[in-house]
Formats: C-alpha cells, sequence, structure tokens
C-alpha cells in the first residue's frame, strides 16, 4: 500500500510576497523623488496631469458655479430695480419740490409787486387770493376769498399789480365774485393816457381783448397808446392801466373808429388782487387855510390888555387863587 506523499510548502507564502512587492514599491518610489528632487524630470509629468485634470475639475464644479451665478444675478437685479425704483421716487420728490419752490418764489415776487402797488396807491386796499375762476365767451368772472365778513362790498374795484381786473359784483360771508373787465356785461370810462381823449372800455368775452368804440375819426390815436381810467362816474378811481391799443378800425357805421385793447392786468395768470376801498367824500366846505404871519421870535412884544388879564384870571381859578 502506498504511503501519501506530504505537499511541499513554497518557498515565499502570499505574505511574505506581499511585502516584497511593497518594499519593491517603496524602493521605487524613493528612487524617483529623489530623481525629481535632483533633476526635475516628474514635474512635466505632473504639470500635463494637472492640466488634463483641471477641465475635469470645472466640469464637475460646473452646476454650483451655475446655481450661484443665477442666484447671485437674480438678487443683483432684484437689488437693481429697488435702487432704480427709490432714486426714480427721490427725483420726482426732487423736481416736485423744485417746481413749488420756484412756483413759491413767483408767488413771492407778485405779493411784492403787489404790496409795492399798494404802498404807491397811498390809499387803503385790501390782499384777496383767486379761489375759482369762472372764463367763457359770455361770463367771465373770479371768486375771492374774502368776503362781507371780510369788510369787502359790492362794487369794489379789483386791481393786480399790473391794472385794473374789475370790480365786485357779489359778496358771500367769506368769498366775494368778481366781474373780469373782460366780461361781456362790464365798461369802463377810460381816458388816453398820451392825450386825454376819453372813452368807454367794453368787454368782448375774449380773455385778450377789450374794445373802445365811437371814436372820433380824427382822433389823435395809435396802436401802443395805453388806455387808464378816467374817474368818471366814481366808480373807479383816475389813472390806474387798463390796456394797450393793438389795433384800430372803422365800426360798423363807418363813422366812427374802435380801438381793440389789451388788457393790462394778467387774468389769467394773476392769483392774488387788490381789493381798492372807497375813499368816503369830505363833508361840508373845506377847512380855511391857517393864516401866515411872522415867526413868533419876530414878533414884536405887545403888553396884554387889562380886560383881557382879567378874563385869563377869571378863567383860571387855580391860578387866581395862588397868585398873591
Amino acid at each position: 500500500m502506498a504511503l501519501p506523499q506530504k505537499e511541499s510548502s513554497p518557498i515565499f507564502s502570499d505574505a511574505t510576497a506581499g511585502t516584497l512587492r511593497l518594499i519593491a514599491y517603496l524602493a521605487l518610489a524613493a528612487i524617483l523623488m529623489v530623481l525629481d528632487h535632483r533633476n526635475g524630470w516628474l514635474h512635466r509629468v505632473r504639470y500635463l496631469t494637472a492640466a488634463a485634470i483641471v477641465p475635469i475639475y470645472k466640469l464637475a464644479a460646473a452646476p454650483a458655479d451655475w446655481v450661484h451665478g443665477a442666484s447671485t444675478a437674480f438678487t443683483q437685479r432684484s437689488a437693481l430695480i429697488d435702487e432704480n425704483r427709490q432714486l426714480r421716487e427721490a427725483l420726482m420728490l426732487a423736481q416736485a419740490r423744485l417746481n413749488r419752490m420756484d412756483a413759491v418764489a413767483h408767488q413771492n415776487e407778485r405779493l411784492k409787486h403787489l404790496l409795492d402797488t399798494q404802498h404807491l396807491l397811498g390809499m387803503h386796499a385790501q390782499l384777496a387770493r383767486l379761489i375759482d375762476v369762472q372764463l367763457g365767451p359770455t361770463r367771465d368772472r373770479v371768486m375771492l376769498n374774502v368776503g362781507a365778513d371780510e369788510g369787502v362790498l359790492v362794487g369794489q374795484v379789483v386791481i393786480d399789480s399790473h391794472g385794473v381786473m374789475g370790480q365786485i359784483v357779489e359778496t358771500l360771508p367769506h368769498a366775494s365774485v368778481a366781474m373780469l373787465v373782460v366780461d361781456p356785461d362790464h365798461a369802463v370810462p377810460v381816458m388816453l393816457a398820451r392825450n386825454g381823449l376819453r372813452g368807454i372800455a367794453h368787454g368782448t368775452g375774449d380773455p385778450d381783448q377789450l374794445v373802445v368804440p365811437n371814436l372820433p375819426l380824427s382822433s389823435d390815436i395809435k396802436p401802443g397808446d395805453q388806455w387808464v381810467t378816467s374817474g368818471l362816474g366814481g366808480r373807479f378811481p383816475a389813472g390806474f392801466p387798463v390796456g394797450t391799443i393793438t389795433e384800430l378800425r372803422h365800426g360798423p357805421s363807418g363813422m366812427f373808429l374802435e380801438a381793440l385793447v389789451k388788457p393790462a392786468a394778467e387774468l389769467q395768470r394773476s392769483g392774488e388782487v387788490l381789493l381798492l376801498r372807497e375813499q368816503p367824500d369830505p363833508v361840508g366846505p373845506p377847512a380855511p387855510a391857517p393864516e401866515v404871519g411872522p415867526p413868533a421870535s419876530l414878533a414884536p412884544a405887545m403888553p396884554p390888555a387889562p380886560g383881557a388879564a382879567r378874563a385869563r384870571l377869571a378863567a383860571s381859578p387855580a391860578r387866581a387863587a395862588t397868585t398873591p
């Protein structure tokens, strides 16, 4: 009977082979590191390898970059939209304030002209402001913010810093209605400032035109002449500008001239006006003028008459009582 033969064990086991491979790899790595440190042989290999790997890194990071870029773009766009809106609002507010300051400056200038006009007039005038305007072909009137409770009376003359605007035709407790000079129902006695020619200026319904009819053909009148109030009738004080002649034409009958007049007052732009108060006429004869004599220092001293001295003493009991 044959005996079983024992299997021979290998010279190197698997563990020993693994250890040898590791030692070989470490030795190769050490050799490569020494060569690379001294000669830089592997630098180009690392450079080319890194250049080939960079696109892979970028491709892997691309989705995150896209998401971040989109989020940043959306956020920046929203911020820019909000900033643009805020800048537009600030610009509009600044423009509104500038326009308001400009309007206030013009209003102050108009008020200054009115106050200067009041001082130059040397007569009492009341300041009023327009609160409503009614302009049309058959009705040209304005409403003012002062009325009967403020002392406004029907018939008071309304002027601005340039000339006559009209007259009060209706009063309310705290408001009044003024008829403008261009109203078809309005008329004002006028006089040519250059030579004293008289006429009556009528409204035409046109806010830029008055008419003075029935002027003689031989009148010394020409475009550019100024009409002023004549004072006839006692309603409009004399000397206030009414308008300037723009055109002369023959009347319907052909026997007289008509003067077309541009109103002196700024009817469509004035916001503040003056109401002139009628001055009461003096009652009774005029006061006698004082006698003019020599100054007291130059007049001769005259002794008082005895009777006059006794009369003065009798009229002054206190003084008489203290007189010895």
